[in-house]
């Protein structure tokens, strides 16, 4: 369609240029006419603009989409595709929606935010595992799912392509794609090799990154990871390439700037200890660090990253000595930066002293010290040059500027070999042995740069992006080109914009860089001689510019740009020139670590190029280039060392399939969601995203699938086309009709393809259609309304005008016939009247003046009388409502204050009524009582003692005033008595100073009387105050308590139903955590199982190899009884007792707590003790070595002891069950004839008896055994060796063989020779003597070893009482310590200090106690347990022998009786043989299906085991009962391991297992399970054994089978839950389809269909329930099943609804309300609906209906509010960004109205989390579910093949 006819339109907007903001967007107020050389514009400030245009060169303004279109996922969505359009969408996304992320065709476009977003968590990485590329809103995971998806599909190797300007999110963009592929595609061994790859970002970063003016963590170097998959896509390696690393920044920094961050994290920790001698202080004090002023980072710890930066060092294997190695590299690097060069006196020589101050010497010589070299020579080469000529060399002395180039240039070499190696080695640590299969690389590369001044390290990287944008080109081209024919459209090749003569001019023969490598082997080549060389070979190009100010700068016009080069440094900068003798003499550093980095690599690997074939075996060459050995080779520069390595990425690149991410910078003051449109424009165009806009819309951008676009536009297609059944053929007709330039669409096999601008023009004319057809529906609508109202209204005017003509005519004539009446009878009576009333006037006349006159008078006086009787009745009235009127104020101020004291009291009395009954009143009312009541004793002892002070000060007063006074009597006396002249001033003046005192005194009792006297009023006063107004809080405490009585009731039952609530959340939490474990269990023991396979199956070499250290605790996981250590027993206890007591009494019991915290620090202590021992044991081992065989005879002692022990124990268990089974026998033994209790008694003491002797015996045979074994030890090792050698060759049968028996019968030979002294030729026949005699020498040597162990016993004794002295004193000075604190307190803290110690040592005291006490009750329940069974055994005894005399008395009569035998009923049990076990097991468990038992009882199996369990029980055989439950257990999880996958199997055994654990706890014995049992049932109960352990273990085994039924039905769930509550169209035609761009393209999605509705759901939810129905499942458990499926339907949904912008609208709301209730209705229908699954599909149900309200008002946003309370704030906000209306009918939600929401949640605290956890579980419960079956009524079907079980 014509643009100037999309201009005709009048309100048509566009876009215009704007120098601030790049684009304005503009409306037409005056239709367009053909020949105009203006347009008409209103602006959005309503600013009239009138803007020249010219049709003829193309010069119009550009199109606005319409608002439906904006804010789109794809930017190649957009009907009209420029740069306006592209730059106002990645606005309104990032600002409005606050989405970063924006997918353009191929790209992602990343806008940095600044800030940190929850988008990244676990959930989200799992949220998009799977899903494919367009389904969910763009992200970075997305692409990465994308390529790890297209190599696990297409087998290709990937490639993820990050780029973009410094400081727009790069590196952290590359970070979160590796976490991605380190979370998703983690190892499957436990070489933790995801996290190395992880662990190796913190090193780069450090070693890479600097802060600059525009990023505060810059990576200054490109780096290529490539992480390596094997078959089964795990990563098992990864490999890093890293490009131009900016070596200038080590010795030189603008302003605001920083070198690396390694450098400063080194002088952050300069103060450890292991880093003192690398002699480093602040990072001011150097030159390197300090040149860009300020060193520090805001919200940096540059100390925390550096320890960081250790832990990754660690994580990959390098050693702790080469971290200190390298640390000691780069501070010999800042010490190098600080050595000062100055000139010598003469100016001809320069040497390399430092200045005068002692600092510069010292940084000389840490560098040389730290390095390893010696000083004179580094100094001397410093400062001077060696030149070497064909025939001489000489040693040229440098000048000044020369020294300080070569110090900087060796600092820039050692840092980058320092940098190479670190990256050769996490390559080594990140290599596996094992064969890759493919690999995804990640690039993350500088972007293209330009700045005010740009130099080589800017030429290189533009050089770099200008390959990389042609590699990008040409894969859109190639993707575009694919689509088309995929499509089967006709390809016209699209002209796109080649930079290839750019590249030519840079790398092309003569280009830019031959030109500068040819200038650098000229021996004085500068700067200038080779710009005017580029100026003279390139001012033809079109690319190549010299600019006009300037003869050292060239200009070179890019793809994204033009850029000026400053060709000042780029020889140096190419050259990279360190002299040889510097090298040489770092080669010869005594450190290897330096030696290595600057020795040359002689054999570099090649590099081999990638085959048809061979696209997942890349060979990776690395980037780093080996250094020549002399100066006469050519030595590479650094271009052409670039060229190579880019040369080699874009092999690996055009090798694999790439992804593209472009990070775009909107700010540069780093301002979070702050867009500057000038630097977005200016991004978008360097980074190719225009570019890719600019191709799709030369071609077709749009395209639309046939079913889509019928949905979306059928509302154009005209009744009779819709009668065609061919969608296709349907639009071909629509399209040919609406559109009549066929080129602006073409038709696919799939799609329709359409021009730009041809889906606006479609969304136009739909708009206009829906318009039309809305005006029309409202004009009917509002005529027919009119008719009706109109017909309604005539009726009734004409009922109303029939009604009342008819009743104005009857009174017509009913007035007429009146009046005529009326004249008649008016006539005669007018004549009476007037007659009458003559006579009448003329009596009365007289009277009448008579009268008058006197009433005249009378009113006169009257009314002067009324006058003052009103006076005096006003004045009464105006008073008495004077009066009325005080008084009602004064009633309703009375009214309104009881009121409102009656509301306070209320509160107060509801408020401390509910904080009276919680816990924590009770607590702070209890807090510190002691404390209080001991400072209170205190106090009054205090005040007691000082009113003694004050009464013993007192009573002295008194005495001494008594005396003064006596005393100054006497004196008065005496001067009276004197003559009157006598008396002496001095009298006069105490006289006086008295009488003043005494006035005084007088003055102050007066004041003190006053003041007492007022007080004493003051109080009287208050006293009645207060007794009136107890009086009336009486009356309002009557009427309040009145009142409260019926509400306290109300309170105490809401109180009670909060805690119950509470303590019920609290159980579930405990329950869950308590799950959580077993799963966790399951899982590792599902893993070693896996592993323990896969070892089985692998064959490799013969070797040695070891067992995994938990294979034993996993083989026997069921054998919970076998642990019997006491202390283990102890915590168990413990945890058996929560269990018992309950979780609400065990949260308020702290003994238990504090008791295991108490055997968490016992283990702890212990751990420590045998940590010293094990330390103690070692050195012992290594002084027996030293010392040599002194003790050899040990060894074979502990060997043979402990094998000897070994047989014992078994020989004794054999025994032991043995004498049981025998006692057993004799016991039913009833014609037996020594039955006697004595027979018991008599083989207990035998037994007795036997095990001493056995322990002497065993004794002797281990002394014997190990001197015979020493013996054939010493006479292999060699016969000359020893003295005792020589002297038993000397006996002639000495040399024999000698057997065991034969020694233990020599020894017992010696025995009997020293006790009956007989003759010694007699025993020395064989050569007896000799063995002897060397036997006594052994026993004295095992007794000299056995005195040398006591000895190291007692040793170690000593140490340990050393030990516990040390201990002590510590505890001791722990004690002064805190004594000399309190004597520092006040009196009252010392004495709450002491109480609070005292407090302490009787509670650590009182739970020794406690635990001593509950260990002797433990010991008294075993020993009362075994008692009353050795109680039971002695009655059975007791009663077989009355039964066997009995029977003997009845064998006395005469004559003979015949006992017939009589047929016993079936009593419930089943008795197989040992060896049978294994084949039940296998009938009834391994290889048994659940379809076999269709049509019998459910959960057979379980009463099967029961019983057979029974007979075990019954037999008192605990063996066999404990081998049928373990090979039960056993097979069962192998049964489930078999069948992960099988639903129905799963729910069988889980029905069994929890059947099997009913039947336990219901024929256990225990009353409280017997509750149900009838008479038969307690019959059928356990006798013998309590199986409380086993249930727990079968209880831990249906939570296992529970999560694995769990995952069963989720993942055959889960794929079908998006499609079927989100995509699919429950109600026909209610959603409409928006365009989507291309994102859906072949590549991203899978073939076929996996679409689902939601009927498919509802039939798997019937499937489920009517096989766990079928087997007998519980229907507790059935509920519980379906919640949890339940509430993964509305995680699963709920986080894909929060993920995709194209699903939130209206009508996705009212789909998801439809489904709900479909889901409700099959709930009820299914009698599910108490489950509580419905709640769990809460927070889903208040976000469809989010979608459904109103959001414009503030009532609309309290009203959301008040509703959604079970979603968060951060999920309400977020559908709110996400809200996309789809016709222009519907508004968006405006930003105004979501910060409202913002601030009206703002007091809610929810979780940060965005998405709901899909894999969170709810903790299981089974509760006890008795069965009505008797044992004896079971039937066993021959189907089972269980004949050998017999019926007892």
């Amino acid at each position: 369609m014509d643009i100037g006819l999309k201009l005709s339109f009048l309100c048509t907007r566009v876009w215009i240029p704007d120098p601030d903001e790049v684009w304005r967007s503009a409306e037409l107020t005056k239709d367009y006419k053909e020949g105009d050389k203006s347009l008409q514009l209103r602006l959005e400030d309503e600013t009239i603009l009138e803007y020249p245009i010219d049709v003829q060169h193309d010069q119009l303004p550009f199109l606005r989409n319409p608002d439906i279109l904006v804010g789109e996922n794809d930017l190649t969505a957009l009907s009209y595709l420029h740069e306006p359009a592209v730059l106002h969408n990645l606005k309104v996304r990032f600002l409005e929606s606050n989405h970063i992320y924006t997918y353009c065709g191929i790209v992602l476009v990343a806008i940095n935010p600044y800030e940190q977003l929850p988008i990244y968590g676990q959930d989200v990485i799992y949220a998009y595992s799977g899903q494919n590329m367009g389904d969910m809103d763009p992200h970075i995971f997305a692409v990465a799912e994308e390529a790890y998806k297209q190599m696990a599909r297409d087998e290709k190797n990937q490639s993820i392509i990050v780029s973009g300007e410094s400081g727009a999110g790069k590196t952290v963009s590359a970070k979160y794609a590796m976490r991605y592929f380190a979370t998703v595609g983690g190892s499957a061994s436990e070489t933790n090799i995801e996290e190395k790859v992880l662990a190796s970002s913190p090193i780069m970063e450090a070693i890479g990154n600097a802060k600059t003016t525009r990023n505060d963590n810059s990576s200054r170097f490109g780096k290529y990871i490539q992480i390596g998959f094997d078959k089964r896509y795990h990563i098992i390696g990864a490999n890093m390439r890293t490009y131009l690393l900016e070596k200038s920044r080590v010795v030189f920094q603008a302003d605001d700037e920083r070198n690396y961050h390694i450098f400063y994290q080194l002088c952050a920790a300069a103060g450890l200890p292991e880093f003192k001698e690398l002699a480093l202080t602040s990072a001011e004090d150097f030159f390197y660090t300090s040149q860009g002023g300020d060193t520090s980072i805001e919200g940096v710890d540059d100390a925390e990253d550096f320890e960081k930066t250790r832990q990754a060092f660690t994580l990959l294997g390098v050693k702790e000595s080469h971290q200190i190695s390298i640390f000691k590299i780069i501070a010999s690097i800042l010490h190098l930066g600080s050595v000062e060069i100055q000139a010598e006196r003469d100016g001809d020589s320069l040497s390399c002293t430092p200045t005068p101050e002692i600092k510069c010497t010292q940084f000389t010589l840490n560098f040389c010290r730290l390095l390893g070299v010696e000083h004179s020579q580094m100094e001397h080469w410093l400062c001077h040059r060696k030149l070497v000529t064909t025939s001489e060399t000489y040693v040229k002395t440098m000048s000044l500027q020369q020294v300080i180039n070569a110090r900087n240039a060796l600092a820039k070499h050692i840092y980058a070999q320092l940098f190479s190696w670190i990256v050769e080695h996490i390559n080594k640590a990140l290599h596996t042995s094992l064969k890759q299969h493919s690999f995804i690389g990640v690039l993350d590369i500088y972007g293209f740069e330009t700045f005010e001044v740009n130099s080589f390290e800017q030429f290189c990287i533009n050089y770099a992006n200008e390959k990389l944008q042609q590699q990008f080109n040409s894969h859109v081209f190639k993707l575009e080109q694919e689509e088309y024919m995929k499509e089967q459209i006709p390809w016209t090749l699209i002209d796109f914009y080649d930079n290839q003569p750019c590249i030519d001019l840079i790398e092309a023969k003569l280009g830019i860089l031959d030109l500068l490598d040819e200038e650098c082997k000229v021996p004085k080549g500068t700067d200038q001689n080779w710009a005017q060389k580029l100026y003279d070979r390139h001012s033809s190009s079109q690319h190549f510019q010299k600019p006009r100010m300037s003869n050292t700068a060239f200009i070179v016009i890019h793809f994204a740009d033009k850029v000026e080069y400053l060709s000042d440094g780029f020889l140096e900068k190419n050259r990279d020139t360190v002299y040889e003798e510097q090298i040489n003499i770092l080669k010869a550093s005594k450190f290897p670590l330096v030696a290595d980095l600057f020795h040359d690599n002689k054999d570099p690997v090649p590099a081999t190029t990638p085959g048809k074939g061979s696209s997942s075996k890349i060979n990776i060459r690395s980037a780093r280039t080996p250094m020549k050995v002399s100066n006469k080779e050519h030595k590479k520069t650094v271009g052409h060392q670039f060229r190579t390595s880019l040369h080699l990425l874009m092999e690996t690149l055009n090798a694999t399939t790439p992804h593209y991410v472009r990070c775009i910078k909107p700010n540069d003051e780093k301002l979070p969601f702050h867009f500057d449109p000038k630097r977005a424009v200016q991004q978008l165009r360097a980074c190719g995203v225009l570019e890719t806009i600019r191709i799709s819309a030369a071609g077709y951008p749009s395209r639309w699938a046939y079913h889509d676009f019928f949905n979306r536009y059928r509302v154009l297609v005209k009744k009779r086309e819709l009668a065609n059944t061919d969608k296709k053929a349907i639009c071909r007709s629509v399209l040919e009709n609406l559109i009549k330039d066929p080129d602006k669409f073409q038709f696919g096999r799939t799609k329709i393809f359409f021009r730009a601008g041809q889906v606006a023009y479609l969304e136009k004319l739909r708009a206009d259609k829906f318009r039309t057809a809305t005006i029309m529906i409202q004009k009917t609508v509002r005529g027919w309304l009119q008719k009706v109202k109109y017909r309604r209204l005539k009726g009734a005017t004409l009922t109303l005008q029939r009604y009342c003509r008819g009743y104005l005519a009857r009174r017509l004539a009913e007035h007429l016939r009146r009046t005529r009446a009326a004249v008649v009878l008016q006539k005669y009576y007018r004549m009476q009247r007037a007659r009458q009333a003559y006579q009448r006037i003329l009596r009365a006349a007289v009277i009448i003046q008579a009268f008058t006159r006197a009433m005249f008078v009378r009113r006169a006086y009257r009314q002067v009388l009324m006058e003052h009787k009103a006076t005096i009745i006003q004045k009464h009235v105006r008073g008495w409502m004077a009066h009325r009127h005080f008084q009602r104020l004064r009633d309703a101020a009375i009214v309104i204050q009881c009121a409102f004291r009656m509301l306070k009291a209320r509160q107060e009395l509801k408020a401390l009524r509910i904080e009276a009954r919680s816990a924590e009143h009770l607590k702070r009312l209890n807090v510190g009582m002691e404390n209080k009541v001991v400072q209170l004793q205190r106090k009054i002892d205090e005040q007691n003692k000082e009113f003694k002070t004050l009464s013993e000060q007192l009573s002295m007063t008194t005495s001494t005033y008594t005396m003064e006074v006596e005393r100054l009597k006497k004196e008065l006396e005496h001067y009276q008595q004197s003559p009157g002249e006598d008396s002496s001033p001095r009298l006069q003046e105490e006289v006086e100073s008295l009488r003043t005192e005494l006035q005084r005194a007088h003055s102050e009792r007066k004041i003190l009387e006053d003041a007492h006297s007022r007080e004493k009023d003051e109080l009287r006063k208050r006293v009645a105050d207060l007794e009136q107004e107890n009086a009336l809080l009486k009356d309002e405490k009557e009427q309040l308590n009145n009142q409260i009585l019926g509400q306290s009731k109300d309170e105490f039952a809401q109180n009670s139903v909060k805690e119950n609530l509470l303590m019920k959340k609290e159980l579930e939490e405990e329950r869950s955590r308590y799950q959580n474990l077993v799963k966790e269990y399951s899982q590792l023991e599902q893993r070693y199982d896996n592993l323990r396979d896969e070892m089985s199956i692998i064959k490799q070499t013969p070797g040695h190899r070891r067992n995994p250290s938990n294979q034993s605790s996993l083989e026997s996981d069921s054998n919970y009884p076998s642990i019997s250590t006491s202390e283990i027993g102890d915590t168990e206890d413990a945890l058996q007792q929560v269990e018992e007591i309950g979780l609400e009494k065990a949260a308020m019991d702290m003994t238990v707590f504090l008791k295991l915290q108490k055997r968490v620090r016992e283990l702890e202590q212990e751990r420590k003790k045998l940590q010293v021992q094990l330390e103690k044991r070692e050195q012992q081992d290594s002084k027996k070595v030293q010392v040599g065989e002194g003790l050899s005879g040990s060894i074979p002692w502990a060997v043979f002891q402990r094998q000897e022990l070994e047989s014992e124990n078994k020989k004794l268990k054999n025994d032991l069950n043995e004498l049981r089974k025998a006692i057993a026998d004799q016991a039913t033994q009833n014609n037996s004839s020594h039955g006697s209790p004595d027979s018991y008694n008599l083989l207990l003491n035998q037994l007795k008896l036997a095990h001493e002797e056995l322990e002497v015996r065993k004794e002797e045979v281990l002394i014997l055994r190990t001197q015979i074994v020493s013996a054939d030890q010493r006479r292999l090792a060699g016969r000359n060796t020893e003295p005792n050698i020589n002297a038993r060759a000397s006996w002639p049968n000495s040399e024999k063989h000698v057997d065991q028996e034969d020694a233990i019968e020599a020894y017992h030979g010696v025995c009997q020779t020293n006790s009956k002294t007989e003759d010694w030729g007699y025993l020395n026949e064989d050569g007896e003597l000799g063995l002897a005699y060397q036997g006594l020498k052994q026993v004295a040597r095992l007794l000299e070893a056995q005195l040398q162990a006591q000895s190291l016993e007692h040793e170690e004794e000593v140490e340990r009482l050393k030990d516990q002295l040390e201990a002590l004193k510590e505890e001791m000075e722990k004690q002064q310590q805190t004594f000399c604190q309190t004597l520092l307190l006040s009196p009252e803290a010392q004495v709450e200090f002491g109480v609070q110690q005292e407090i302490s040592r009787l509670t650590s005291e009182n739970l020794d106690l406690k635990e001593l006490v509950e260990k002797l009750e433990k010991n008294e329940r075993k020993l009362k347990k075994q008692l009353k069974i050795y109680m039971k055994k002695v009655q059975d005894l007791e009663a077989a022998q009355a039964l066997a005399q009995s029977e003997r008395k009845r064998h006395e009569l005469n004559r003979q009786v015949t006992v017939q035998r009589k047929e016993k009923d079936f009593q419930g049990m089943l008795e197989y043989h040992k060896e049978d076990e294994a084949l039940l097991i296998r009938n009834l468990v391994t290889d048994l299906k659940p379809q076999m038992l269709s049509g019998a009882v459910p959960c057979l199996p379980a009463y099967i085991l029961y019983m057979c369990i029974r007979h075990a029980d019954y037999t008192n055989d605990d063996l066999k009962v404990h081998a049928l439950l373990t090979s039960t257990i056993n097979g069962i999880k192998k049964v489930l391991k078999k069948h992960n996958d099988d639903f129905e199997m799963t729910s069988f055994w889980l029905s069994n297992t929890c059947r099997l654990l009913h039947c336990l706890k219901q024929y256990s014995g225990d009353e409280g399970f017997m509750t149900q049992n009838t008479a038969k049932q307690n019959e059928h109960c356990l006798k013998n054994f309590d199986l409380t352990e086993y249930r727990q273990v079968l209880s831990d085994l249906s939570i296992q089978i529970y999560q694995q039924l769990i995952k069963i039905a989720e993942g055959m769930l889960q794929p079908m839950i998006v499609s079927a509550m989100l995509e699919n169209e429950s109600i026909q035609g209610l959603s409409g389809v928006k365009p989507t761009g291309y994102r859906k393209r072949s590549s991203s999605m899978a073939d076929g269909d996996n679409s689902y509705c939601l009927e498919a759901i509802i039939r798997q939810m019937n499937a489920f329930h009517t096989v766990m129905c079928d087997q007998g499942l519980d229907p507790e458990i059935i509920l519980q099943v379906f919640k949890q499926l339940f509430y993964m339907i509305n995680a699963v949904t709920l986080n894909n609804l929060l993920l995709r912008k194209d699903v939130c609208s209206w009508s996705t709301g009212m789909q998801l309300r439809y489904n709900i209730s479909q889901l409700e209705e099959w709930l009820r229908g299914r009698n599910l609906h108490q489950s509580g699954a419905v709640q769990t599909m809460e927070p889903l149900i208040q976000a469809a209906q989010l979608l459904q309200l109103k959001k414009k008002t503030q009532e609309d946003a309290e009203a959301i509010c008040s509703l959604c309370t079970s979603l968060s704030t951060q999920q309400i906000v977020k559908i709110l960004n996400l809200y996309t209306p789809l016709n222009e009918f519907e508004e968006r939600v405006t930003v105004a109205f979501i910060r409202t929401i913002q601030a009206q949640l703002q007091e809610r605290n929810d979780p940060q989390q965005l998405l709901l956890d899909a894999k969170h579980m709810f903790p299981v419960l089974f509760p006890f579910n008795p069965s009505s079956l008797t044992m004896d009524s079971i039937h066993i079907p021959a189907c089972l093949n269980l004949e050998f079980l017999n019926e007892v």
